[in-house]
């Protein structure tokens, strides 16, 4: 079956079976390997892109699901001339990375939560990357990096006065 929808800006169609999971379809046919698979249950997170502007566990949503839809990946979040969008400069500032397989679906789900969450507490950013999980870093230099990336994220998307 072929599914047509956008990903990182551009138009794309993928001629899969309608049992194919978007994270399959986003690594094996548009060779975007920076979505991971971690689980294939949902439960780990490594596979979070945004769809239609939410966080989203691609390794649970087929792609037929996807037709239509506005799909951002990790590859689709720096700016054009690859200046790291502030959630990826923050991950990298606080180094809330170590093996770095969970990074980009946390990253994803960061920038979500920074999203529809803004100036979250500590705890708050804990229970909200609940099902993001990472095997590494304990999670310390996860959520400074959650806070330092929310706030930049803020302080760019507020137009720079006279």
């Amino acid at each position: 079956m072929q599914v047509s929808f956008t990903v990182n800006g551009r138009a794309a169609t993928v001629d899969a079976p309608p049992n194919t999971f978007l994270v399959h379809a986003i690594r094996e046919h548009l060779h975007l390997t920076g979505t991971h698979v971690g689980c294939d249950t949902a439960q780990c997170g490594a596979c979070t892109v945004h769809v239609n502007g939410r966080a989203v566990k691609s390794c649970n949503v087929l792609v037929a699901q996807a037709a239509g839809a506005e799909i951002t990946t990790i590859e689709g979040i720096a700016q054009p001339d690859g200046t790291m969008h502030p959630m990826q400069a923050a991950f990298k500032e606080c180094h809330g990375l170590q093996c770095g397989f969970c990074t980009p679906g946390m990253v994803m789900s960061a920038i979500d939560l920074c999203t529809y969450h803004p100036n979250s507490s500590e705890t708050e950013i804990r229970s909200l990357l609940d099902g993001n999980l990472c095997r590494c870093t304990g999670y310390q230099n996860i959520v400074k990096a959650v806070q330092m990336g929310g706030k930049d994220m803020a302080a760019a998307s507020k137009p720079i006065a006279a």
